[in-house]
Formats: C-alpha cells, sequence, structure tokens
C-alpha cells in the first residue's frame, strides 16, 4: 500500500490531515499497488537495493500525484511511471552495481521431475541468468521492460531510445537467450 498516514492526504505542498479521503490519492494508491512490483523489479536491474528501490518507488507516486494534481495529462501513464523510475534510479547514482539477478530467483523443484532432471533444469536457468547477465545494460532494461509488459513504444519513452534501436536491441537479447537455450 501506498505509504501515506491514514488520517492524511497528499497535496502539492505535502501531507496534510484530511477529513475525508482524497479521490486523487485513493487513484494514486491504486496505481501504487499495480505497479510497485514491476517497478522494484526494474528498479533492482538498476543494482539498487530493495530499500532504495522502495524509496524511488515512493517518489515516483509522490510525482504522480503532484503530476495529477496539476491537471497535468494522464496519457500512458504507465509508460510515464516508468520513465519517472528509471530516471531517478539513474539519479539515485549507484556505481556499483550488483550481477544481473545477483539474488537468484527461489528455485522450486518440480516433484515430478526425478534428481538428474532437477539439476538439469536448475543448471539451464542458471545459464539462461548468466546470458542475460552478460547483455548490455541497454540490452537488459530493454528486455526487463518488455517482461514487464511494456510496448515498443513504451519501452522508447522509457529510456529515450528510438523505435528502431528498441526492437533491434529485443531482437539481439532474445536471439542470444534462445541461442544460450539450445546450446
Amino acid at each position: 500500500m501506498f505509504a501515506r498516514p491514514a488520517d492524511s492526504v497528499l497535496t502539492e505542498t505535502g501531507v496534510r490531515p484530511a477529513s475525508a479521503p482524497s479521490p486523487l490519492a485513493d487513484e494514486v494508491a491504486a496505481m501504487f499497488d499495480q505497479h510497485r512490483t514491476g517497478l522494484l523489479r526494474y528498479l533492482l536491474s538498476f543494482g539498487l537495493g530493495i530499500p532504495d528501490a522502495e524509496e524511488v518507488v515512493q517518489e515516483v507516486f509522490l510525482a504522480l500525484f503532484r503530476h495529477l494534481d496539476q491537471g497535468k495529462p494522464r496519457t500512458n501513464i504507465q509508460a510515464w511511471i516508468f520513465r519517472v523510475a528509471h530516471n531517478l534510479g539513474l539519479k539515485r547514482g549507484y556505481a556499483i552495481r550488483r550481477e544481473a539477478l545477483s539474488a537468484e530467483p527461489e528455485h522450486r523443484a518440480d516433484p515430478a521431475q526425478n534428481p538428474e532432471q532437477q539439476a538439469a533444469s536448475r543448471q539451464r536457468q542458471l545459464h539462461l541468468l548468466a546470458v542475460v547477465g552478460a547483455l548490455p545494460e541497454q540490452d537488459r532494461r530493454c528486455l526487463y521492460l518488455r517482461a514487464e509488459g511494456l510496448r515498443y513504444r513504451e519501452i522508447t519513452d522509457v529510456l529515450g531510445m528510438s523505435l528502431g534501436a528498441v526492437a533491434q536491441s529485443l531482437e539481439r537479447s532474445l536471439g542470444k537467450l534462445s541461442r544460450a537455450d539450445r546450446a
């Protein structure tokens, strides 16, 4: 849930006590619930730690509230949110960036597989994670944003790339993953 005191409303100048919930604050809180996980995954790909990524997400939704409160355009909010997260994530200025996906996803063994199949599956997963980790940063970001469901044009808005560059990046990345998976 969007972190705001229970009896308060966000305003352009900050948080103030409220006699009734603000529809705009409720709308932004709903968007926070909808996009938080995807934003966190994206920010973690920058090498930010979880507390820093959480803070950036909070800043993104505060900026969104201000943006909407000022009556600015509501077109393509998802791309706007990811673009602001991208800029704030870069501004966080971490010189040390974790290896891509350094916090390995929890591996749940398929009970239908025998131990050899489980080991082979785990090895395949680690190999593909290594391939993703070896991708150039821009290609990795395109891939993460696409995995979050953003369309090519939305990725261009977030990363400031041309549509052709996004398409080439994704084609290159998916080709490498496909070749690695066949090997």
